[in-house]
């Protein structure tokens, strides 16, 4: 007779696949970056040894420090832009489209979502058509209704660049919240919004003190998400501005930070050191959010839910 409890090997074997090329894909890229950041170069000869002065040099040296710290503060704005925009905004679209008597509501979903699917260098060119101060279309649709006053070249102003990469973002990944924040809206029994509303309770009131509690989990998965794609972030950046994410520097993020760091760009060759130096500081600014989110939010919520 055989026994219902599966054998360790089984587990093991099927398991294995996964394991080795998480392993080969991810784990040993990782260990190779964290030992590459403690080596330097020096002109014509092998790499050695250096410690922790990489480190020290990008913290806090005159040529990499102030690079470093303004693209760690442009990217904790440009997250802040997709959490208080985009988040909040694939939210309010979830709750309207989740509704049963919406007609069309699946062409909406479809619609909101096809710019995901795009390929980001083609957003890139078309927003860039789009806001160019002399053959864009912006200036005309504001226009339009009278607001062509209003109209400037963003993404040329250092004082307006980023905001404006970070609203195209919003607008190309709003899909991603919409989707999940609507997936979970749906599995809130039917039974337990039909019991409010029956006490009184308005639709406003029905989802403030009903459907967002119960769909906080989901809030926290999105926003962690978002945290951790931005802080990634690159392609959009390079794509519009280049690898020198102008003007001035003004959109430069830790992904075109590194990209410089390890590449070079123009006439400064690359530093693979730095560049790892740079891979691993990401790593663990992203590793940073993540564990605090799953051993504090996560399980403040798992408690709360006991």
């Amino acid at each position: 007779m055989v026994s219902g409890r599966p054998y360790r090997w089984t587990i093991a074997a099927f398991l294995a696949p996964a394991l080795l090329i998480y392993t080969g894909f991810l784990i040993l890229p990782i260990a190779d970056s964290l030992r590459l950041s403690l080596y330097g170069q020096v002109a014509g000869q092998p790499d050695h040894f250096v410690g922790l002065d990489n480190y020290a040099t990008l913290f806090g040296s005159p040529e990499w420090a102030p690079h470093f710290w303004k693209a760690l503060g442009n990217n904790a704005i440009f997250f802040a832009i997709h959490l208080c925009v985009q988040n909040p905004v694939g939210l309010l679209l979830a709750a309207l489209l989740s509704g049963k008597r919406l007609f069309g509501r699946a062409i909406y979903r479809t619609l909101i979502f096809t710019p995901t699917m795009l390929s980001v260098v083609i957003v890139g060119f078309v927003w860039q058509l789009m806001l160019s101060p002399l053959w864009g279309v912006g200036k005309h649709i504001l226009g339009l209704v009278w607001l062509g006053g209003l109209f400037r070249p963003w993404l040329g102003l250092e004082s307006s660049a980023l905001v404006t990469l970070g609203l195209i973002s919003v607008w190309q990944f709003v899909g991603i919240p919409l989707m999940l924040f609507t997936a979970a809206l749906l599995q809130i029994p039917e039974d337990v919004i039909e019991a409010a509303r029956i006490d009184g309770a308005s639709a406003m009131q029905v989802f403030w003190r009903i459907k967002l509690p119960l769909i906080l989990p989901t809030v926290g998965i999105v926003a962690i998400l978002t945290y951790v794609g931005n802080f990634n972030a690159f392609d959009l950046v390079y794509a519009v501005k280049g690898a020198l994410a102008g003007p001035n520097f003004s959109t430069d993020l830790l992904g075109t930070f590194f990209y410089r760091s390890f590449f070079g760009y123009q006439l400064q060759a690359g530093n693979p050191g730095m560049g790892a130096t740079v891979a691993t500081v990401m790593f663990v600014i992203i590793l940073a959010g993540v564990a605090l989110y799953l051993f504090g939010v996560q399980r403040r919520m798992a408690r709360y839910e006991l």
